[in-house]
């Protein structure tokens, strides 16, 4: 049997990122029954919001889920209460040492996975008792590793690191792309960008229309100064690039972000001033769909590319 799907007892070794004003109980849950492992993304919710979207998500589905925390954020202790009073399967940990949280959790009967950018992290990781990682390369949307590591390179590194459980992340929005990733040495992978204009997710129709436009070129990594970031170009990027090429201080950067900028361009729908997350794989998105398109196409195309690689076999 497949590691990921044994781990997080899934059908499918295909995981949905839990991303900021994208990845709520309706996107989570549709993956899930569709499969995979959806994941609600706590990084952008009160604690009493996320409490409302575990209940939810829990309604909407019997299969199994997670939540993914960004533990730099400031209600961190509360919002992991909340997913031990209600038994959340699963949680994803990022932006921060494994060490921190994985026992507490993993005391609560909690199957935890750490993303990281690089294999030396990797290997912290393994240390500190994770059941699995995703190795997510600077092809992603959102906050990035400062290494600037491709996926294809990173994940080969990563494979000889650690004997953990595996997820590829970063640049995969395909069959194909998924299949690179395993054949590179994954063992399933996390995929971002294609769920997040999916119908059930939660982020603003035009955030949704612009992203399916987007070519290649259309974002580019931002925020080195404070923590990098992949953004789509558009006038708010063109004032952090503007305001990093003059070399201005990381408090100058956080004045000029202040609050509330992916909130006011992901979910809002501000499409030139505000924070606009994505990753580079959105240059091939071009439908918004309903999950069950999006996961029934990821799985033929993984089956026909694997079909097309064992006939086109050369010999030397």
């Amino acid at each position: 049997m497949n590691r990921i799907c044994e781990v997080f007892n899934i059908k499918y070794p295909i995981i949905q990122g839990g991303m900021v004003w994208c990845s709520g109980w309706k996107l989570a849950s549709a993956v899930s029954n569709c499969g995979g492992l959806g994941l609600i993304g706590a990084g952008s919710m009160h604690p009493e919001t996320l409490e409302e979207h575990i209940i939810k998500c829990k309604a909407a589905t019997d299969k199994p889920f997670g939540v993914n925390v960004p533990l730099l954020y400031p209600e961190t202790e509360r919002i992991m209460d909340i997913i031990a009073k209600h038994k959340v399967p699963v949680v994803f940990t990022s932006a921060g040492s494994p060490k921190k949280w994985t026992a507490w959790l993993k005391e609560k009967g909690i199957t935890v996975a750490h993303v990281v950018s690089s294999s030396i992290f990797a290997a912290k990781c393994e240390e500190a008792g994770v059941d699995a990682i995703v190795a997510e390369g600077f092809e992603a949307g959102g906050h990035n590793g400062r290494e600037e590591t491709t996926t294809m390179s990173l994940i080969p590194s990563v494979r000889k690191a650690t004997t953990l459980p595996l997820l590829a992340a970063g640049g995969i929005g395909s069959g194909d792309a998924m299949l690179a990733a395993m054949v590179l040495g994954a063992d399933g992978v996390q995929i971002g960008s294609a769920f997040a204009v999916a119908e059930e997710s939660s982020a603003h129709p035009e955030f949704k229309k612009l992203v399916i436009a987007l070519g290649e070129g259309g974002t580019k990594l931002a925020l080195k100064k404070l923590a990098p970031t992949r953004l789509v170009k558009n006038s708010f990027f063109e004032q952090v690039d503007e305001t990093e090429k003059a070399g201005k201080s990381p408090d100058e950067m956080r004045e000029l972000l202040g609050r509330g900028r992916a909130k006011k361009g992901m979910f809002e729908g501000d499409l030139n001033e505000g924070e606009l997350e994505i990753g580079q794989v959105s240059a091939q998105i071009k439908n918004i769909r309903p999950v069950k398109e999006i996961m029934s196409e990821l799985l033929s195309e993984y089956q026909a590319a694997k079909l097309k690689v064992q006939k086109d076999k050369f010999t030397f």
